[in-house]
C-alpha cells in the first residue's frame, strides 16, 4: 500500500491546530505566573511566621543610616512604623502628609545622608506630590514609602486604590511596587542607590499592604475557605498561590547594606583646562549653587577648596553659609554688576533658568565654565542666551577640589576683588539705611528694621529657613547663614509652606541648634498647626513672622499692572494667640516695640532655649525695599 501525500488543506489545518496550541499554553503559562503559580514549585512558605515586610523595610532603613522616619499614621503601613520603633529609629508624625516630605528634605540637605518619608495609600500619598517636586528640584535625595491596596485587590475598588506609580513616574528617578515580602529588600536598596547616583533626587517605592503584615493575618483576610463546586476550588487554588507567592522566601536573609552610588567625575584634561581659564583670567567670579555642599566631598573641605583658590563668590541656593558669616571672598550684593564686568565666570552647580534670567545676566565677553552633574542642567538655556566655553558633567566638590591643587600658589588680580567689595559694601550701607527709616504712614514696623535686629541677636548656631515672599525676599539680603548647610530654602520651585517640615528636619538633626525660620504671614497659613508636632516631640522653634496682612509679593506687581488688591489682601492675625492651643509662646510686637525688639528676640530665643516653641508675630508696614521685583 503506497501512502498518499496530504492535502494542503489537512497541512494547514493541523498548523493552524498547533498554533492555537501553543498559543493556548503561552497563555496558560502566563496566568500561571502572573498568579504565582510556579512559586507552589519553587519557594518555600514558613505559615507559622510572624515576621512580616514591615519589619524588613525597617532593617534596610536602619543599615543605610535612617534615624528619622517622618509620616502620618495610617493603616496601610502600620507594620514600618511599628517595626522602625522596634529597631530604635525615631518615629516622627506630622500634622499633614507634605510635612513630612518636607521634613525628610531638610534632612537629607542638611546630613548629606538618605532621608525617609513613610505615608498611607491613596490620599496621603497625594499630600505629598508638592514635596516631592520640590525635592526633585532642589535635588534632595529622599525615599518615600507609601502604602497601597493589596495586590490581589488592584484595580477592584479598594479603599484609596489609585495608580501612585504613574503619579509619582515624573516626580521621582525610581518608581517600583513590590510584588513579593522577598523583593522588599532589594527594590529598597536600588531605589537608595538611584537617589544619591547622578543627580540626587527623591525615589518612590509602593508597598501593598499584603506585603507588610504577618502571612497568618494576610491569609484571614484575603483568603477562601473551603466549599463545593469546581468554581469555588478555582478560586481557592488561585488565592492560595497568590498568597505562596507573596510569602515564598520572604524571610531568608538578605544583604540588606548600601550599594555604591555612580556619582560622575571629572577627568584630568577637564580640570586642567579649568585651571588654565581661571589663571588667564583678569577678572573672575564664581557663582556656585546647592551641589556646591553635596557629598562625596564635605562642605569644609570645598570651603577650603574656595578659600585657597581666591575667586570673588557669590552663593545661592544650599551652598548660602558655605564660606561662613564674614569671608573676604563672598560677596552678597550687586552680582548683576559683577557678572556684566567679569572676563571668566564659573558656574559650580548654578543653572542658568530664571535665577540668572535664562542666561542673560551673563555677558557675552565672559569665557564661561559650568560643572554640574545634571547634563540637562549644565546646559539650560546655552542655546539662548549664552555659550559655555567648557561644560563638565561632574560633581561640583569634587572638582573645585582637584582644580584648586592644580592652583597652588596662584592669587586671582587683588583690584578685582577690592572692587566688588567696595560695591558690597556701599549697598549693606544702603540697606542699613533703609532699615533705620521708620513707617510713619502705616503704623507699623519697618520689616527691614525687624530682620536687622534678628540678624544681631542671632548666634554662631542658628539654621534659618526660609518659607515666604516678600519678607523672607528682603531677608536674603539681610540675614547672613552663620555656616555651611545653615540655610533652607524651598530652591527653584518656589514653594510655599516648607517652613515647619525645614523647620522639623532642621531641629532632628541638629538639636543643639537654633533653628529660626523666617515666615510671610501667606506661607504661615500652610503649616502653623505644626506648632502642634514641635511641642509633641519636643523640638522647640523660633518663628518669626512678617505679618503685613497681605500677599505683598504678588501684590507688588498685581496693583500697577491692574489696579486691583483682588486675592492678595489677609488680615493683621494673631497668630501669636494660636500658640496657646499648642502650649507654646506667642509674642505680638508691633510698632509701639520697636525700640525693645533686641530685648523680645533674646526673650523668643531663651523660650525656646528652654525647650517652649515660640512664634514672634511682628506687625509690618510696607517698603520699597523690593520694588520692581516680580513674583514670576
Amino acid at each position: 500500500i503506497h501512502p498518499q501525500p496530504m492535502s494542503s488543506c489537512c497541512c494547514w489545518s493541523l498548523a493552524a491546530g498547533a498554533a492555537i496550541l501553543l498559543a493556548l499554553v503561552a497563555a496558560l503559562l502566563h496566568v500561571a505566573r502572573k498568579r504565582g503559580f510556579f512559586s507552589l514549585l519553587v519557594y518555600s512558605v514558613d505559615k507559622d511566621s510572624t515576621r512580616c515586610g514591615g519589619d524588613l523595610v525597617a532593617e534596610v532603613l536602619k543599615s543605610h543610616g535612617v534615624k528619622f522616619v517622618f509620616t502620618l499614621c495610617g493603616g496601610h503601613v502600620s507594620p514600618i512604623l511599628v517595626a522602625c520603633e522596634r529597631l530604635g529609629l525615631r518615629v516622627v508624625d506630622t500634622r499633614h502628609e507634605v510635612t513630612t516630605v518636607f521634613a525628610a528634605d531638610a534632612v537629607a540637605r542638611i546630613s548629606g545622608g538618605l532621608a525617609a518619608a513613610c505615608v498611607t495609600a491613596g490620599p496621603g500619598l497625594t499630600n505629598t506630590v508638592t514635596a516631592v517636586k520640590n525635592a526633585q528640584m532642589a535635588e534632595s535625595p529622599l525615599l518615600l514609602l507609601g502604602g497601597a491596596a493589596a495586590g490581589i485587590l488592584k484595580g477592584r475598588g479598594a479603599l484609596q486604590d489609585i495608580d501612585q506609580l504613574a503619579l509619582l513616574k515624573p516626580l521621582c528617578k525610581f518608581n517600583a511596587t513590590v510584588t513579593a515580602v522577598r523583593d522588599i529588600v532589594p527594590t529598597l536598596r536600588r531605589a537608595i542607590q538611584a537617589a544619591h547616583s547622578g543627580t540626587p533626587g527623591p525615589v518612590f517605592v509602593e508597598l501593598p499592604i499584603d506585603t507588610l503584615y504577618p502571612i497568618g493575618l494576610v491569609a484571614r483576610e484575603i483568603g477562601v475557605k473551603e466549599a463545593p463546586g469546581l468554581s469555588a476550588r478555582i478560586v481557592k487554588f488561585i488565592v492560595d498561590a497568590y498568597i505562596h507567592n507573596l510569602f515564598g522566601d520572604a524571610f531568608r536573609k538578605r544583604d540588606v547594606s548600601p550599594l555604591p552610588p555612580v556619582v560622575p567625575m571629572p577627568s584630568n584634561a577637564q580640570v586642567d583646562r579649568l585651571a588654565d581659564m581661571i589663571r588667564q583670567a583678569k577678572r573672575p567670579v564664581v557663582v556656585l549653587g546647592s551641589q556646591a555642599v553635596l557629598p562625596p566631598v564635605p562642605a569644609d573641605r570645598t570651603r577650603a577648596s574656595l578659600e585657597a583658590m581666591g575667586l570673588p563668590c557669590f552663593l545661592g541656593g544650599m551652598s548660602r553659609g558655605l564660606l561662613g558669616q564674614d569671608s573676604e571672598i563672598q560677596l552678597r550684593h550687586c552680582r548683576r554688576d559683577a557678572l556684566r564686568e567679569a572676563d571668566f565666570v564659573l558656574l559650580a552647580g548654578t543653572v542658568c533658568d530664571f535665577r540668572l534670567n535664562y542666561g542673560r545676566s551673563l555677558s557675552r565677553r565672559s569665557r564661561i565654565a559650568a560643572v554640574n552633574r545634571s547634563e540637562a542642567q549644565l546646559r539650560r538655556n546655552s542655546d539662548l542666551f549664552w555659550t559655555p566655553a567648557l561644560a563638565v558633567v561632574a560633581d561640583v566638590g569634587t572638582t573645585l577640589e582637584r582644580v584648586a591643587q592644580r592652583l597652588a600658589g596662584h592669587r586671582p588680580p587683588e583690584d578685582w576683588l577690592a572692587s566688588l567689595r567696595t560695591l558690597d559694601s556701599d549697598k549693606s550701607r544702603s540697606n542699613s539705611a533703609k532699615a533705620a527709616e521708620p513707617l510713619a504712614a502705616s503704623g507699623k514696623l519697618n520689616p527691614l528694621h525687624v530682620l536687622t535686629k534678628l540678624e544681631a541677636a542671632m548666634s554662631d548656631r542658628t539654621v534659618l529657613v526660609a518659607d515666604g515672599g516678600d519678607f523672607v525676599g528682603s531677608a536674603a539680603y539681610l540675614l547672613r547663614p552663620r555656616g555651611p548647610l545653615r540655610w533652607l530654602d524651598p530652591g527653584a520651585f518656589g514653594t510655599l509652606g516648607v517652613g515647619a517640615g525645614f523647620a522639623l528636619g532642621a531641629k532632628l538633626c541638629l538639636p543643639d541648634h537654633d533653628i529660626v525660620v523666617v515666615w510671610g504671614d501667606g506661607s504661615l497659613g500652610y503649616s502653623l498647626v505644626e506648632f502642634d508636632t514641635f511641642k509633641r516631640h519636643e523640638l522647640s522653634v523660633l518663628g518669626i513672622v512678617g505679618n503685613d496682612a497681605c500677599w505683598t509679593q504678588i501684590a507688588r506687581e498685581q496693583i500697577p499692572l491692574f489696579g486691583s488688591s483682588v486675592g492678595c489682601e489677609l488680615s493683621y492675625s494673631r497668630y501669636d494667640q494660636a500658640m496657646s492651643a499648642f502650649d507654646c509662646r506667642g509674642i505680638l510686637v508691633d510698632e509701639p516695640d520697636a525700640g525693645r525688639l533686641s530685648e523680645v528676640f533674646a526673650e523668643a530665643l531663651q523660650a525656646t532655649r528652654g525647650g517652649t516653641p515660640c512664634l514672634v508675630n511682628c506687625l509690618i508696614g510696607k517698603t520699597d525695599f523690593r520694588e520692581g521685583s516680580v513674583s514670576v
